[in-house]
């Protein structure tokens, strides 16, 4: 029996948890009875009761496990770190909220089973703000056009994900992972299911516009070079230009000496006007600088305070090597 690994990453879901549970397991019961499955819930340090309802499910079945970090490691490290513990023979990477419908595993199992290693759903429409979805929309366009690795519209990491892939996950070692960057660059051939994105089913969201941006800029520093060409051509051209005022007013101060006053007017535009495009693109580099720096750092993606249901079989087979993994 092949067993599928489903990752639920969990931060303030107390309402969310046990419903999940339900509709997953349900869905194995009536849609895929020949298959096994293992639900792995990791909690992002939650300030609710999102952990006692996880232990409670954990103990009641033991294909439920849980993993709680001993902090909160951000809306990347802690599900990708998570995929990686995965132990079934392909891993679907879902929400906590139902906003990635549960009724899509069936779908993606099936195409998993035509031989596509990654399987993964695509947006069609959102239930979210419409401002929110447009900005979204305008970001995915945006980063596409910039990016020289091709990039995913409106791809959240809801999909499924074939065991080869979870192996070449952990040989990256990253420790900023941006996992639909990674899907985009180095995945496998690929299946995209079109969904309508329903509305949070309970609770109150986590993401904000810090969130957003912070996001936005891991993909940027990670997939783009057009920041700092973009300094360094800008850059060039206001010299330039400068160069070339500043030789009129030389020759226009010499034909005119007393008939043209410079003043300080252009003077202090000019200045304003540098120092603003410098400290922007001071900053621009600076969010460069800051993702090398976490790279070159190396820091675990997380640090675990506990974790349910795992065995030693697991952890042994986690660790394993590629070439172990293909020797099985």
């Amino acid at each position: 029996m092949k067993t599928i690994s489903i990752v639920v990453p969990c931060y303030n879901e107390e309402e969310n948890v046990e419903a999940l549970y339900q509709a997953i397991s349900g869905i194995f019961k009536k849609e895929l009875p020949d298959y096994g499955y293992e639900l792995i819930f990791i909690d992002n340090d939650s300030r609710d009761h999102t952990r006692e309802k996880i232990r409670r499910l954990c103990s009641q079945d033991e294909g439920v496990k849980g993993i709680f970090n001993a902090k909160n490691f951000g809306q990347f490290n802690s599900p990708y770190y998570a995929m990686l513990q995965s132990t079934g023979d392909c891993t679907i990477l879902m929400a906590a909220d139902f906003q990635d419908p549960v009724e899509m595993i069936p779908r993606y199992v099936k195409e998993w089973e035509k031989g596509y290693r990654i399987v993964i759903g695509i947006k069609e429409s959102s239930r979210e703000n419409k401002l929110m979805y447009w900005l979204r929309s305008c970001y995915y366009k945006a980063i596409k056009k910039l990016s020289d690795v091709e990039q995913i519209e409106h791809f959240t990491g809801f999909g499924l994900y074939d065991a080869r892939f979870i192996r070449v996950l952990r040989e990256l070692d990253d420790p900023t992972p941006f996992l639909r960057g990674i899907v985009a660059e180095l995945g496998f051939k690929r299946k995209e299911i079109p969904y309508d994105q329903p509305k949070r089913r309970a609770g109150k969201t986590s993401n904000n516009l810090y969130r957003l941006y912070d996001a936005a800029m891991l993909s940027i520093t990670s997939y783009t070079k057009v920041g700092l060409r973009l300094a360094t051509i800008f850059g060039s051209l206001c010299s330039f230009a400068s160069m070339l005022v500043a030789l009129v007013y030389l020759v226009l101060k010499l034909m005119y000496w007393d008939r043209f006053p410079a003043g300080m007017v252009p003077l202090l535009i000019g200045m304003f006007f540098l120092g603003s495009i410098q400290i922007f693109f001071i900053g621009l580099v600076g969010e460069y600088i800051m993702s090398m720096n976490a790279r070159i750092m190396k820091r675990p993606l997380v640090i675990e305070e506990e974790r349910i249901n795992f065995t030693e079989e697991d952890m042994l087979l986690t660790a394993a090597s590629v070439e172990d993994e293909d020797q099985r």
